[in-house]
């Protein structure tokens, strides 16, 4: 299967980058990863990008389940771009496809 670009590549990369110098994470830090790592799961390409963010995990001395599970637990106790009165960016959450300005059927 040939290697595929992904769009959001070149944005992804910067964050990664900032994730890889992060010593000690914060939920925000923690959250990109953990959305991240699902972004690129089984993507066929990026594959710095999926190293990468392997080895922030190990940096951080986290593996893909204990993410999960604090991200899950970040995300319950209230976490998001509206608990600190921020709008997330449009590439954060979901596709980014907006809906409402189409006409119903």
């Amino acid at each position: 299967m040939p290697e595929q670009s992904h769009p959001l590549y070149a944005k992804d990369r910067d964050l990664v980058d900032r994730l890889l110098a992060v010593e000690s994470p914060a939920d925000e830090h923690l959250v990109d990863a953990a959305r991240l790592l699902m972004r690129y799961e089984g993507f066929p390409g990026a594959r710095d990008l999926q190293e990468d963010l392997a080895k922030t995990l190990r940096l951080w001395g986290l593996n893909r389940e204990s993410l999960h599970s604090q991200t899950r637990a970040i995300w319950a106790a209230g976490f998001g771009p509206h608990a600190m009165g921020l709008t997330a960016p449009a590439e954060a959450v979901g596709s980014g496809f907006d809906t409402s300005d189409q006409e119903g059927s």
